[in-house]
């Protein structure tokens, strides 16, 4: 059955599908020492602390149209923050407005909880052992059911990120039924998750898809398109740097990015 953006589908209760879409979002950045590497950590671990974070979700949940329920937040020693929000499709009656701060073993994380629905954030700081790569991830995951879509939220936290490479999985889980007992394995049309991605961001980054359209499950990476050095490099800028160390520099860059990007170890060439 072919579905339409407007058009109302008459169910037998309560819609019971799961939307879930997963990100990983990668900031790649040149550190040259020890201690540019611990200062962008630490650049970053203030950027993206548990309370930004926090905002970040609610912006969300408002966005996708759902009503937060409860807020577990935590930052982590030495970095990293998580966030977890559970939010409702619809306002919950005797629901505590309180949010609630949860120490936690775990490193950097933030969690919002949605009746049957949730938000989450978890940020790992990498490096590389012998210096010099520095990067940051964001795993972020978006789980509704019912009619609300995560897939309002896909521009909002890309521009929130400014984000290098991004990968995203959307798939939608369980069955609902229409009021004639028919099972409804889904109840939107998508083709491929750049269906719902802005102009802006379609303009500024490459994308690949590899989507399993009978099993409902979608994938997309993406990588900026744009490589200027200065933004890679922390605390000064290529003016400083010989041409020899610009090109070293834009190599070692551009090789952890197709890793990322690839998903797998390329080989380097023989020098």
């Amino acid at each position: 059955m072919k579905i339409t953006p407007d058009q109302h589908i008459t169910l037998h209760g309560f819609n019971n599908l799961t939307k879930s879409l997963s990100f990983n979002l990668y900031d790649v950045c040149y550190t040259k020492s020890k201690k540019e590497r611990e200062a962008y950590i630490e650049y970053i671990d203030e950027q993206y602390n548990a309370e930004r974070l926090t905002k970040i979700l609610e912006t969300v949940s408002d966005t996708i149209g759902a009503h937060v329920l409860n807020v577990a937040k935590q930052d982590y020693i030495p970095q990293g923050a998580s966030v977890t929000v559970l939010v409702s499709e619809g306002p919950i009656v005797e629901v505590p407005t309180d949010s609630i701060d949860e120490n936690s073993a775990m490193p950097g994380s933030v969690v919002m909880q949605l009746d049957k629905s949730h938000l989450t954030v978890h940020t790992y700081p990498e490096f590389h052992p012998d210096e010099g790569i520095s990067t940051f991830r964001a795993d972020i995951d978006v789980s509704t059911c019912g009619e609300i879509s995560p897939l309002k939220a896909l521009n909002h936290l890309i521009d929130s990120f400014e984000t290098d490479i991004v990968t995203m999985d959307y798939r939608v889980r369980g069955f609902t039924r229409d009021i004639e007992g028919k099972k409804l394995f889904i109840d939107h049309d998508i083709s491929s998750i750049q269906n719902y991605l802005s102009d802006d961001i379609k303009r500024a980054y490459d994308m690949i898809d590899t989507n399993i359209y009978q099993e409902n499950i979608f994938h997309t990476k993406c990588r900026l398109k744009e490589f200027n050095l200065n933004n890679y490099l922390f605390g000064y800028t290529k003016d400083s740097l010989d041409e020899n160390s610009i090109k070293k520099i834009t190599e070692r860059l551009k090789l952890e990015m197709d890793e990322i990007f690839y998903g797998r170890n390329v080989k380097h060439s023989p020098r």
